[in-house]
């Protein structure tokens, strides 16, 4: 998953080649990566939290690609949000994830279909934004998830995952594993990713907290998101670490290919294995003892709260102004800086849990 235009965990965070075109890198657009452009545009009116919510609503979902598996799991959990929430779910979208101009031409169409809300994950935040806007001025609100577009072009971002979280949480879960003590390394996609940079810098930072003070960050490694790079970079690594104790990847790309080298040498088992990655890409892999635990957020709760949002800004209680909060799914949320709400912290993936995701 999981560079950020969510791109976009759980990214490459790519499942396999489908999941690569959702989440290069683990991709997706994540809190921290929002710009403030004319934000205000977005979130005119009042909100009033006490109104009704309304029923008889359709939602238009637009994902970067259907038949997709992360947007496959990510919508099917807008549309049983909807349904209990007594609204209608309309899905639209490409076949490709490159094909920005479609995008465009369903946003158009649902536009012209007058739905309520849409919720869209953003192929190209600057080609989608003239036909958001123009949607908005029809009355219809707007959503982006996974992969944001500029605040001043829908009213609410629903974000995966906050940057600082994706990077503290990764090593918070690998010094568990090694018992706070020993050498690591850092497994990553391209030296300029932005997103991966923004991750290893909240890293670097939560190791110098003194509970760490026994483990050693010895080298970050580079796989540029490539799986035969990647798995050589994984190999150079413990040649030159050989009492190497830990390898976070924070790319599905990166963290699959670490497994599979992993699991075919003498260090499976010694040396522990964490990132970023997908439960279909790592299921063999925490099955066969290779790689105990890691994370991601989980795409079903992300297109809940998109749905979720898209009803409560189609029924007035919030408009996506910064402090407004709303109920949604037994929990409070709160809008921040530029309309963006926060999905929470990653879900980590592991032998308990693991076979109840399929992206």
């Amino acid at each position: 998953m999981l560079t950020p235009s969510l791109r976009r965990a759980g990214t490459a965070l790519a499942a396999g080649t489908a999941l690569a075109v959702a989440l290069t890198s683990c991709g997706g657009t994540t809190k921290n990566d929002v710009k403030a452009d004319d934000a205000s545009a977005a979130s005119a009116g009042t909100a009033d939290p006490d109104a009704p919510t309304k029923r008889g609503l359709t939602v238009g979902f637009l994902p970067k690609q259907v038949n997709n598996p992360y947007f496959t799991a990510a919508d099917k959990g807008g549309e049983k949000a909807l349904a209990e929430l007594g609204s209608r779910y309309k899905e639209v979208g490409p076949n490709s994830a490159t094909d920005t101009s479609a995008q465009v031409s369903y946003v158009n169409t649902l536009t012209q279909q007058q739905v309520d809300a849409i919720a869209v994950s953003a192929q190209d935040p600057g080609a989608l934004c003239t036909a958001l806007k123009q949607a908005m001025r029809g009355g219809i609100k707007v959503v982006t998830y996974d992969s944001d577009t500029g605040p001043g072009c829908r009213n609410a971002f629903v974000s995966q995952a906050r940057a600082e979280d994706l990077g503290r949480t990764e090593v918070q879960l690998l010094a568990r594993q090694i018992g706070y003590k020993g050498k690591i390394a850092i497994l990553s996609a391209a030296q300029t990713a932005t997103n991966q940079n923004t991750w290893i810098g909240y890293m670097k930072d939560e190791l110098k907290d003194p509970r760490y003070r026994d483990i050693e960050l010895v080298k970050i490694a580079y796989g540029n998101d490539d799986a035969q790079q990647s798995f050589q970079q994984t190999q150079g690594l413990l040649q030159e670490h050989p009492d190497l104790k830990g390898i976070i990847s924070p790319t599905t790309v990166g963290i699959k290919a670490a497994a599979q080298y992993l699991s075919g040498s003498k260090y499976k088992g010694r040396v522990e294995l964490t990132g970023l990655g997908t439960p279909n890409d790592l299921r063999r892999y925490v099955k066969n003892g290779t790689v105990d635990a890691f994370e991601l957020w989980d795409p079903a709760r992300l297109g809940d709260l998109a749905a979720r949002t898209a009803v409560a800004l189609a029924s007035g209680r919030i408009t996506g102004r910064q402090g407004e909060t709303f109920e949604a799914g037994g929990r409070t949320y709160t809008l921040g800086e530029n309309g963006v709400i926060d999905l929470g912290r990653p879900t980590v993936f592991d032998a308990k849990n693991i076979d109840r995701f399929h992206f």
